[in-house]
C-alpha cells in the first residue's frame, strides 16, 4: 500500500472503532464473543480453519475493549481524500475520487442507527441509469458488524469478503447440532466436509448474485415508498415497529425481486439460503411463505413458492403504505399504532 492508502485506512478504521465503542457491545454475549474471534482472525489474516491462539485472543479482546472505552462519545473523523476533507457519510462523493484509484468506500446508517464503515480494494464497478453497483474485494477497513451488502442512496455495495466471513460463521454456529433447517440445506449442496475454502468460495460466488438480488429489491422498494420511509424508520429505532418495517421492507425487496429470480433460474442453494436467514420477526410476519417452502422441500412442487411470492409483492406494499400513513398521521407517536396494525396482517 502506499501512504496515501494506508493514511485513509488508518482514517476509516478509526471510525469503525468509533462506530464500535457505541454498537459494539449490542450483541448477546455468545454472539458477541464469536463475532470478536472472526474479528481477530480478519485482523491477524488468519485462514478460517486455523486454531485461534486462546491467550492471544483474550489479550488482544482486553485491549480492543479498553480502546472502545476511550472512543466513548468520540465524533467521527472527516476523511482526507486528494487534499480535501469529506464528511465520513459523503460516500458518493468519496468514492468519486476512489473508485479511479482501484478502491471503495461506504459510510451509512444501520438497524437502529448504528453507523457503519468500509474501505476496501474494489472488485467490480458498474454504473446502469437507475444506480451505482460496488462490488467489494479485499477488506481494509471494517466494523465489528460488517454487513454484506447495503444500499446508500443511489448505491448497492455488495462485499465480498464480510459476506465469506458470515457464510463462515453461520456454518460454524450451524455445525454445533447441525439442525434439519434451511440454512443446513443450503450448506449441504456443498462439500465443506471435503474442502473448506473452495465450498465457501463456490458458496460465497453463488451467494453474492443473492444479495444483489435482494439490494436491487431494496432499491426498488425504495423508489416506491421514498424518503419518507426512512425518515419513518429513524423515528421507529429500538422500538418493535422498526423490526417490523426492516422485515416489512425485506419481504417486500424478497418478493419484487429475490424469490421470482431464484425460482425462474432453478437457483435451490440459494432458495434454502434465502428461507434459512430469516430473522424470527420476518417468519412471524409471513408463515404463509415457511408453509410454501415446507412444502416445496417435501414434495418439489415450486408452484405455492411462486403464488406466494406474488400474493407477497401486494401484501408488503400495501402493508409498507399503510405504515407511511399512520406515520403521517402520528409522526413520533407512530410506533404503538403501527405495530399494532401489522400484527394483524400477517400473510
Amino acid at each position: 500500500m502506499n501512504r496515501f492508502v494506508e493514511k485513509l485506512q488508518q482514517s476509516v478504521q478509526r471510525n469503525c472503532d468509533i462506530s464500535d465503542a457505541q454498537w459494539g457491545a449490542e450483541y448477546g454475549l455468545c454472539t458477541y464473543l464469536m463475532k470478536m474471534r472472526e474479528y481477530y482472525r480478519w485482523e491477524h489474516g488468519m485462514a478460517y480453519g486455523e486454531r485461534l491462539p486462546k491467550d492471544e485472543v483474550g489479550d488482544w479482546l482486553m485491549a480492543r475493549e479498553q480502546l472502545w472505552e476511550g472512543l466513548q462519545g468520540v465524533a467521527f473523523e472527516r476523511l482526507e481524500v486528494d487534499g480535501e476533507l469529506y464528511d465520513p457519510f459523503d460516500t458518493e462523493a468519496i468514492n468519486r475520487k476512489l473508485t479511479p484509484l482501484g478502491l471503495v468506500y461506504s459510510g451509512g446508517v444501520g438497524r437502529s442507527g448504528r453507523s457503519h464503515f468500509f474501505l476496501a480494494w474494489l472488485e467490480r464497478h458498474e454504473a446502469p441509469e437507475e444506480f451505482s453497483l460496488y462490488v467489494a474485494g479485499s477488506e481494509l477497513a471494517r466494523d465489528l458488524s460488517s454487513p454484506p451488502a447495503m444500499n446508500c442512496g443511489q448505491a448497492i455495495f455488495v462485499r465480498r469478503e464480510s459476506l465469506r466471513r458470515m457464510l463462515w460463521e453461520k456454518l460454524e454456529n450451524w455445525r454445533w447440532s447441525r439442525p434439519e433447517n434451511a440454512l443446513g440445506r443450503a450448506f449441504s449442496c456443498y462439500d465443506f466436509e471435503g474442502d473448506l475454502d473452495v465450498a465457501l468460495d463456490a458458496m460465497t460466488d453463488a451467494e453474492m448474485e443473492t444479495l444483489l438480488l435482494h439490494e436491487r429489491g431494496e432499491y426498488e422498494a425504495g423508489r416506491l415508498l421514498g424518503q419518507r420511509w426512512n425518515d419513518m424508520v429513524l423515528s421507529l429505532s429500538h422500538t418493535p415497529a422498526e423490526l417490523m418495517a426492516r422485515a416489512v421492507r425485506d419481504h417486500l425487496a424478497d418478493c419484487t425481486m429475490t424469490l421470482p429470480h431464484l425460482l425462474d433460474e432453478g437457483r435451490d442453494a440459494s432458495i434454502h439460503f434465502v428461507l434459512g436467514n430469516f430473522s424470527a420477526m420476518r417468519k412471524s410476519l409471513f408463515p404463509s411463505l415457511q408453509e410454501a417452502y415446507d412444502t416445496w422441500v417435501t414434495t418439489s412442487d415450486r408452484r405455492r413458492l411462486r403464488v406466494v411470492s406474488a400474493e407477497g409483492r401486494a401484501h408488503w406494499q400495501a402493508i409498507a403504505e399503510r405504515m407511511l400513513d399512520l406515520y403521517h398521521r402520528f409522526g413520533e407517536d407512530a410506533a404503538e399504532p403501527i405495530h399494532h396494525m401489522v400484527e394483524e396482517n400477517h400473510l
